[in-house]
Formats: C-alpha cells, sequence, structure tokens
C-alpha cells in the first residue's frame, strides 16, 4: 500500500511539473512504480479533472486561455508525444508537405503524419489525427525542411517528380537543407534518383 502511495505521489509531482497543454503518455513516470499503480493513478486524476484522457496511453493538463476557453494541444505536438513514447520518428504527410512547398493544392481533410512506429488514429475535440506507419527509408530526414521535402517528394510520386521539381525545391529550401536532400540518395527509389541526377546534371552540379 505504501509503494502505491509513494508512486501516486511521485505522478502528481512529475505531472505538476509538466507543461500545461503539452500532452503526456505514462512513459513520462518510468520507474516511479509497476504499470498498474501509475495506470490506477491516471485513472483517478482523470476523474478528478486534473487531466484528461485523449486516447488510450494519451493525456493533457487541462491549460485554459485568457479568454477562459480550453485549449487543445496541435496534432503535431500529439503526433511527436506518440511517436516518442515508442522510439519512432514522424514527419508530415506527404500531401501537406507538398502543398508547403507550393507543389499541390490538396490538403488532408485530417491531419497524418508519418510514422517509423505503429499506425494508429486519436481523436481530438473534432479532429482525428492519423499516424500511418511507412518504411523507415522514407523518414530519413525526418524532422527538419529536408525531410519535408522527401516527404513530399514521395507523395508525388513518379509521374509528377522531374527535375524541374528540384529545381522548385532548391529555390525554396536553405541551401543546408538542400544538400542534405541531395545526400540522402540511398533513401531515394530509382525514380526520384534519377529525376535528382538530371536536376544536377541541367544545374552543373556534381555529386
Amino acid at each position: 500500500m505504501k509503494a502505491a502511495a509513494t508512486t501516486a505521489q511521485a505522478v502528481r509531482e512529475r505531472i505538476a511539473a509538466h507543461p500545461a497543454g503539452t500532452p503526456f503518455t505514462p512513459t513520462l513516470f518510468a520507474g516511479m512504480g509497476s504499470r498498474a499503480a501509475i495506470d490506477q493513478t491516471l485513472m483517478r486524476l482523470t476523474k478528478e479533472g486534473r487531466i484528461e484522457r485523449l486516447g488510450r496511453g494519451l493525456y493533457n493538463t487541462p491549460r485554459t486561455s485568457r479568454f477562459g476557453l480550453k485549449t487543445q494541444p496541435s496534432p503535431e505536438t500529439v503526433a511527436q508525444t506518440l511517436a516518442a513514447s515508442e522510439g519512432a520518428t514522424i514527419e508530415i504527410h506527404g500531401a501537406e508537405a507538398a502543398r508547403r512547398f507550393g507543389l499541390s493544392t490538396q490538403v488532408p481533410a485530417q491531419p497524418i503524419f508519418y510514422t517509423t512506429g505503429a499506425s494508429r488514429t486519436v481523436r481530438l475535440g473534432k479532429l482525428q489525427i492519423r499516424l500511418r506507419h511507412v518504411a523507415a527509408r522514407k523518414l530519413a530526414l525526418a524532422g527538419r525542411p529536408a525531410g519535408q521535402a522527401l516527404s513530399a517528394l514521395w507523395y508525388l510520386g513518379r509521374q509528377q517528380v522531374t527535375p524541374a521539381t528540384f529545381e522548385h525545391i532548391a529555390a525554396k529550401l536553405p541551401q543546408v537543407e538542400f544538400e542534405a536532400l541531395r545526400h540522402a540518395k540511398a533513401s531515394m527509389p530509382a525514380w526520384m534518383l534519377d529525376a535528382l541526377r538530371r536536376y544536377e546534371q541541367d544545374a552543373g552540379i556534381h555529386a
């Protein structure tokens, strides 16, 4: 009984120190006690209204804006939290990445993220946040602008990616990021690699 009480107190203190409005998973309390004791404490805090359950194994400390309205974490923050809990990486969906680069006008109806972890869906208010498992090489540059560019290229596909596509991306990315993209050739399929090499040839760039 004493161990459970100690675990409950440790969990409460960790939550109190955690920034409000930033989602978390039970991995935040690793080493504080048994999983059963941690889950019990989280259930109790949810019933008390101190935290809210966003989805299976995902919680948040409610935060209110200066207008008194409850604010929700961003879909990207939720996706990052879920991915981090299983040691996975994420990147924005290729449709959104292509839109940000001005290569497409299509906007996903619901936020979708690519992940090296498990596929899952979490509801956040009226939104359904989807994490879709993809091969690790599609996320070789995840977490940086070059990674968004790679995501956009995979989404556009063989029929739409040409040397002109790389020229467009080169104009949008900082030079260091475009160089990172160019040097990720090992992660590219043959059709993407062919378009990149033809762009480099046209631009007089030597690998």
